[in-house]
């Protein structure tokens, strides 16, 4: 196994799931054929048992070995989650990017992702449907409830000297009535937050 290899499977299993323009984009985007490089590495690792394949839908969906059945209601979610990865990489690669993080127990918020992009940190919420009011509220409020704890101040991640809490940003389907909050809440795409910025 190459190098190569390693870091490929190793986005497969932080990620669940990548499509081949995924692979190719985040691995081959340096060579002239970056799409047959990628097919042509995929197809190798495929064949020797170290990542398997969907090929269910219109682009193949590839998987680390173990992983989440390849008829995974989440497979979706997996691929957004990974396209605004990409989004990020486009402007400036992340410093820290983990998907789904644990924030601790019960009723506590569960982010699709944290990063550190652009020298903040972000709580990442990625909306491939329109929640309701009350649903998207319930969700804020357990970033409240997070916020108010104060256990996020001994996150690893943390600044020495500095607490610093995490952008919220909701990125993808919908907009929303955030009300007053504790913390910043962001909302819309990639391309939206890097024009507001200028």
């Amino acid at each position: 196994m190459t190098p190569r290899d390693k870091v490929i499977i190793a986005d497969l299993e932080r990620f669940r799931c990548l499509t081949r323009d995924d692979v190719a984009e985040l691995h081959f985007a340096g060579l002239k054929e970056p799409i047959k490089a990628a097919n042509d590495v995929l197809l190798r690792l495929r064949r020797e048992g170290l990542i398997n394949c969907s090929k269910e839908r219109r682009k193949y969906v590839y998987f680390p070995v173990p992983g989440i059945k390849k008829d995974s209601a989440k497979i979706g979610h997996f691929l957004s989650i990974a396209e605004f990865y990409r989004e990020l990489r486009r402007h400036e690669p992340p410093r820290a990017f983990e998907v789904e993080p644990k924030l601790g127990g019960k009723g506590l918020p569960e982010p699709d992702v944290f990063a550190i992009w652009k020298g903040a940190p972000w709580y990442v919420e990625i909306q491939r449907s329109v929640y309701s009011e009350k649903q998207m509220t319930e969700k804020l409020n357990r970033y409240e409830k997070y916020f108010l704890s104060g256990e996020w101040e001994r996150a690893a991640w943390q600044p020495a000297g500095k607490k610093v809490f995490p952008y919220v940003w909701i990125v993808g389907a919908g907009r929303y009535t955030v009300g007053q909050r504790a913390f910043r809440v962001m909302q819309g795409s990639v391309d939206d937050l890097i024009k507001r910025a200028k």
